[in-house]
């Protein structure tokens, strides 16, 4: 009896950190599956869902839960729109010139080196050392 219940114990133990960042792999697998998905059809979806659960989860990427609250913020914010005439999706690469990026606030937890903008009426995280988008915020 002692056993199982020290199993039991052990396992919530390691299980709790894992749950603690669980708003992080579920947008990543959001956004890697959609990426995945226009790249590849259904079986790209399921790739760009696994790989961007990985990402998701060490990225530092908006959790689920954050996003509506970071749109809010990003859209009351009322930073100037970019038009781009691709798709928005994670993995599109934005020109060098007319976006411009501007900084997450850190309560949301998004990793620094990512910025934000809006494209096409969407508030997109942007990694700005290689202009691609690896958020899409809706």
């Amino acid at each position: 009896m002692q056993r199982k219940f020290g199993i039991a114990v052990l396992a919530a133990l390691i299980a709790s950190p894992l749950a603690a960042n669980a708003q992080g792999p579920v947008g990543g697998a959001a956004n890697g599956a959609a990426a995945g998905n226009a790249a590849g059809g259904p079986i790209g979806g399921m790739v760009g869902g696994v790989g961007g659960g990985a990402t998701g989860a060490v990225g530092g990427l908006l959790g689920v839960d954050q996003e509506p609250r970071f749109r809010d913020f990003a859209l009351r914010e009322h930073r100037s729109a970019f038009r781009y005439d691709e798709q928005v999706v994670p993995g599109a690469r934005l020109p060098l010139s007319g976006v411009t990026y501007y900084p997450v606030p850190p309560e949301y937890g998004v990793d620094p080196r990512y910025r934000y903008t809006i494209v096409n009426d969407h508030a997109v995280l942007v990694d700005p050392a290689t202009r691609r988008i690896v958020q899409v915020i809706d």
